[in-house]
């Protein structure tokens, strides 16, 4: 097999984004470079760099949308708290899958965990004039540095490649023990790497939290998606792993995006412990007048960013709460698709002498799921995302997602079935010529 894709091509993609390193393009970049070498040479791509669902959206919520949009919804503007019925089945549905207690009052609906991320991280750096810095526990997802970029906030950040387990400890409180961190952020289970981090991790993040009286973010972008286990029984252990129950100060990121492929509809909820909801803090009380941190967060920053989220959005998002507490709309069935991919795939990375980089939690092997990590020996990340370029196959590197390991993020998503083979054949002849 010929490389399917002349270098010139793919060089004239690169020049033209005007890109002066590949090895740091972001996945937009990616995308656009990717779109553009299709478009020019007529060759198909197995895209692996986009993390969009690949699975229909769930039908509950699309006929309770429907039905919203059909009795006029869309002509009233959504309270701004969030739709009664939602935060009702988003307090029950945290109750039936994470096991903690947490009033509808603090459960607000945001346009995705994206608006989510970025009015937390708004809100966390005002409370305190002194702690201007956000900390993110590595690899995660770049957009997220590019909010704090945004909002104008300092980040420190680590690869926990390396300070797993006990060896948290002593790497967070090193950060931590300055005094100026306002909150944490890692996502559970892990966007790129999908390693899950484990109840003695949590426990560990949550106690130092509570003794450096920090904020904790956790992104549940892939919901209950740790397939080694079955945590789709509602009510019934095992439940989705939380530092929850190891603090009272942290806020929770639910997004319909991936576990109920609602990604379109940009839908999700924000779900504050009630401590930190109704707690006050200096720095909002100089900015705002008065107010909680979760007044501030609804009435002055959720309001002045967007008026609420999509009405008819919430109905969707109520009714796939409810059905999957209720028992009747099994949800992970549906998203398991996103495993069996990942098996195949790393199957035959793993034959062309490929290996996976974040291979394991805490001994046990990882899980198969919507992301998994590849390197290539005596390459980097950004070599070999270059590389793979020409034979139609596209990633990103995962020195754009603040690791420390030379390799890349394959996504599990857009694979289709006819293209398992074709990643074979290509792979053998990157393997030939490498």
């Amino acid at each position: 097999m010929n490389i399917p894709v002349p270098n010139t091509i793919v060089q004239k993609a690169i020049d033209e984004l005007q890109i002066k390193n590949f090895s740091k393009a972001t996945i937009r970049e990616v995308v656009a470079i990717a779109g553009k070498i299709e478009q020019q040479a007529g060759v198909e791509f197995i895209h692996m760099e986009m993390g969009v669902p690949g699975l229909p959206p769930a039908a509950v919520g699309v006929k309770a949308e429907i039905e919203a949009l059909q009795k006029g919804v869309a002509s009233i503007y959504p309270i701004i708290d969030g739709l009664p019925a939602l935060k009702k089945e988003a307090s029950r549905f945290i109750k039936a899958f994470i096991d903690l207690d947490i009033s509808p009052e603090g459960c607000v609906p945001v346009v995705g965990s994206m608006q989510g991320t970025f009015t937390s991280f708004l809100v966390s750096g005002q409370c305190d004039e002194k702690r201007d810095t956000i900390l993110f526990i590595d690899p995660g997802f770049p957009v997220q540095k590019q909010q704090a970029v945004v909002l104008g906030y300092k980040y420190a950040s680590f690869d926990v490649y390396d300070f797993r387990g006990e060896l948290l400890k002593d790497k967070l409180e090193s950060y931590l023990s300055k005094g100026n961190i306002s909150c944490i952020i890692y996502s559970n289970p892990n966007n790129p790497a999908w390693f899950c981090l484990q109840e003695k991790e949590l426990q560990i993040i949550g106690e130092l939290a509570t003794k450096y009286d920090v904020v904790v973010l956790e992104d549940l972008a892939y919901f209950a998606m740790d397939f080694r286990k079955d945590l789709g029984t509602p009510f019934q252990a095992p439940f989705q792993a939380s530092v929850g129950r190891y603090t009272d100060n942290y806020l929770l990121l639910i997004s319909g995006s991936k576990a109920f492929s609602y990604a379109g509809q940009r839908i999700g909820v924000v779900a504050m412990s009630d401590s930190l909801y109704k707690r006050s803090y200096p720095g909002l009380t100089r900015r705002y007048g008065g107010g909680t941190f979760g007044s501030v967060f609804i009435h002055r920053a959720l309001y002045a960013i967007s008026s609420g989220t999509s009405h008819s959005g919430q109905y969707a998002l109520a009714a796939m709460f409810q059905a999957a507490s209720d028992g009747d709309f099994h949800f992970l069935e549906e998203v398991k698709e996103y495993g069996r991919r990942a098996k195949r795939m790393k199957e035959i990375f793993l034959k062309h002498g490929f290996e996976i980089v974040y291979d394991n939690d805490l001994g046990e092997e990882i899980a198969d799921g919507f992301y998994f990590t590849i390197r290539y020996p005596g390459m980097s990340g950004g070599e070999l995302m270059a590389a793979l370029i020409p034979y139609g196959i596209s990633a990103i590197s995962l020195s754009t997602t603040g690791s420390n390991q030379e390799g890349l993020r394959a996504c599990t998503s857009f694979i289709k079935d006819h293209q398992y083979d074709l990643l074979d054949e290509r792979l053998e002849a990157f393997k030939a010529k490498t």
